[in-house]
């Protein structure tokens, strides 16, 4: 695996906590966006993209962010306490969308971040600088398929499975030939009860629907 691109958007404050957002790139075909670079006590780190985490309002059910102190759905009052926390005794309030999952991984994303982020400051100051962070265009998102494959294939809605207009393949061997209806006679063939003097494509006389046996 290789980053083989970081775009960084620097804050309009450097002096902020928050210098910057940052996505990366994996091996020309894959993009993880909204990194942030943030100012520690050590120096900067690399944080990974994450959510908010919430909780239930054991009154209503409603949910709600684990810094709130009221329901947002029935105002019933929450326990300010009811987060878990981590082993410094810190409340764990988000969790990570993606992030790497051994230190070697991670020590790579954060040192390029970090090398391109000094990189982007000097690049900032220079005239006409134009920051490339948001220029994502729709061309560059992959779909899963074709618009005509997609056309052709069965759709499934809520997990229906609509095959009935599938075209299905030719049969290796022709199937049995159409047995030919008996011959009617004089004395089975029904014939009008009475005549609409209808003609018919054939120039005959059409039959009526009313009939009756002999």
């Amino acid at each position: 695996m290789e980053i083989t691109e970081v775009r960084i958007k620097l804050m309009d404050d450097l002096h902020d906590r928050l210098q910057a957002f940052c996505s990366i790139t994996f091996d020309e075909c894959f993009v993880i966006r909204d990194l942030k670079i943030i100012q520690g006590a050590k120096g900067s780190f690399v944080a990974m993209p994450s959510r908010k985490l919430t909780d239930h309002c054991p009154k209503c059910h409603y949910k709600n962010h684990l810094r709130a102190m009221f329901c947002s759905q029935c105002g019933a009052k929450l326990d300010e306490e009811r987060a878990t926390r981590d082993n410094d005794g810190r409340a764990k309030l988000y969790a990570d969308i993606a992030h790497p999952i051994n230190s070697g991984c991670r020590e790579l994303i954060q040192a390029q971040v970090l090398e391109e982020y000094e990189t982007e400051i000097i690049r900032a100051k220079q005239p006409g600088y134009v920051c490339s962070y948001d220029d994502y265009g729709e061309d560059r998102y992959a779909t899963l398929s074709d618009p005509d494959e997609a056309a052709m294939s069965p759709t499934v809605v809520a997990g229906i499975d609509d095959t009935s207009h599938r075209i299905e393949p030719a049969a290796s061997s022709p199937g049995p030939p159409h047995q030919a209806a008996p011959a009617q006679t004089r004395e089975n063939m029904s014939v009008p009860t009475s005549n609409t003097g209808g003609r018919n494509r054939d120039g005959g006389d059409d039959e009526p629907f009313g009939v009756g046996l002999i």
